[in-house]
């Protein structure tokens, strides 16, 4: 009698096992089979597409987004509106217990995401991009096929057979010709009913994890919120600000714009080139780095790749980035911040940038850097400068206009070091959190 490979141990129900002859599942109990999907199932691709073709009826289509966003597919949908064939209809007519599949994506790990269909659906067919699989019920169930098309094995063989470059497809042959499990009818449903029950408790306890990572950045943001409107002295006398949002902050505290801030030698706020001055034509070699929206947004210098010519930096001096310049973005991802460090090399600034010249005498760089893109007070400022509650622009004239909170800078120097502390203390814990919902999704693959 063969024994159940070591890491089958834990559930070994079993009197026997055999070789499954494919590396990736190992032995299977004796009486399972192993079958191609054509030979369990009816697989179809769709030809039926958005567009509204006269003398053909009216359909609803079930398309990939559909599939991508939902575990089962139910009437309260909103399906595109399309047309069809008679043919068309016969075929592609969504049916319960029918399971669809993504086949045509940017994404090649995105290929064979699964959907059960939880009804009958009248009038909705099958989209173009998705491939229709109805289970043979004398061979296999749906509530089995739905779950195995989630399990590693089958991902396998699905993305190794998606072919592209900048968009992958599964091919027809590909798909008939997978390998799956087959075991026997009861115990199919046997295992579709446990995978649901123990499936419901994982998720339920992801869905605990995730309201514990929004609670700890709620935190976060309170924590912050405060450390820069009241301080972190709990004792210190306090004061109205004269600014309605504001409230109240420490008496021997002043209120700023950015521009107040400035270096006296150099300005705070410099505007990087204009598109007519520096073109993205420009920005594809050279010695001298153009620090850009991915060095900014990963903070790591050496991010980015975009590099002008030594002629062209001399053109552009007037934009040049110094070590201690904070670098604000303000396009797009607008609003986030690094300081130039010691180690960066010579570079000048995008012109989806703004770069801050702070004196020393009135700012610490790294207070600025988190009232700009972690205490919302810079981005909340603007947006009503705009009558805007989203942003994808902003300009110098605003930003030297919004009004910081402002301690003493030695105190500044305490406060970014109180909140370095405590938010590396939180992130810690939601990065944990995040690992532990990670093993939670890898229990049901």
């Amino acid at each position: 009698m063969n024994k159940a490979p070591t890491r089958q141990n834990k559930r070994a129900t079993y009197p026997g096992y055999k070789p499954s002859e494919m590396d990736w599942v190992g032995d299977i109990p004796q009486h399972w089979q192993v079958h191609r999907l054509k030979h369990v199932a009816l697989v179809q691709f769709s030809s039926v597409d958005k567009h509204t073709v006269d003398g053909e009826d009216p359909v609803r289509l079930c398309n990939y987004v559909d599939v991508y966003y939902n575990d089962f597919i139910r009437g309260g949908l909103d399906f595109m509106a399309a047309t069809a064939k008679r043919s068309e209809i016969e075929r592609f007519q969504l049916r319960q217990g029918d399971v669809l599949i993504t086949k045509d994506l940017e994404v090649w790990d995105d290929i064979a995401l699964p959907e059960y269909l939880a009804e009958d659906l009248d009038g909705v067919l099958c989209g173009y991009y998705l491939a229709h699989i109805r289970p043979s019920l004398q061979k296999m169930q749906s509530e089995y096929l739905f779950p195995a098309f989630r399990s590693h094995g089958v991902n396998d063989q699905c993305w190794g057979a998606a072919n592209g470059i900048t968009r992958f497809g599964l091919g027809k042959y590909w798909l008939d010709n997978g390998l799956f499990l087959v075991p026997l009818l009861d115990e199919q449903k046997a295992i579709a009913v446990f995978l649901d029950r123990e499936t419901a408790l994982i998720d339920a306890l992801i869905e605990k994890r995730r309201c514990q990572i929004e609670l700890l950045h709620e935190k976060r943001a309170a924590l912050i919120s405060y450390a820069v409107t009241k301080g972190i002295d709990p004792s210190a006398p306090m004061k109205d600000s004269g600014v309605e949002w504001l409230g109240e902050v420490p008496e021997h505290w002043d209120g700023k714009g950015i521009k107040n801030l400035r270096s006296e030698c150099k300005g705070a706020v410099k505007t990087g080139p204009f598109g007519s001055q520096l073109h993205s034509s420009e920005m594809t070699g050279g010695e001298i780095k153009v620090f850009n929206q991915r060095t900014v947004i990963d903070r790591g210098i050496t991010s980015g790749e975009n590099y002008i010519s030594m002629d062209k930096f001399n053109q552009l001096i007037a934009f040049e980035v110094f070590i201690g310049d904070l670098l604000v973005t303000t396009r797009c991802t607008i609003a986030r911040c690094m300081i130039v460090p010691e180690s960066a090399e010579k570079g000048i600034l995008h012109p989806c940038h703004m770069r801050l010249q702070l004196d020393e005498n009135l700012a610490y760089d790294r207070y600025i850097e988190i009232l700009i893109q972690e205490s919302g007070l810079v981005l909340n400022q603007l947006q009503i400068m705009s009558n805007s509650t989203t942003m994808e622009v902003i300009y110098s004239e605003s930003l030297k206009e919004v009004f910081l909170p402002i301690p003493p800078v030695d105190e500044q120097c305490a406060i970014a070091a109180f909140l370095d502390r405590e938010t590396a203390g939180i992130d810690g814990l939601a990065e944990k959190v995040e690992l532990s919902i990670d093993r939670l999704r890898e229990e049901t693959s």
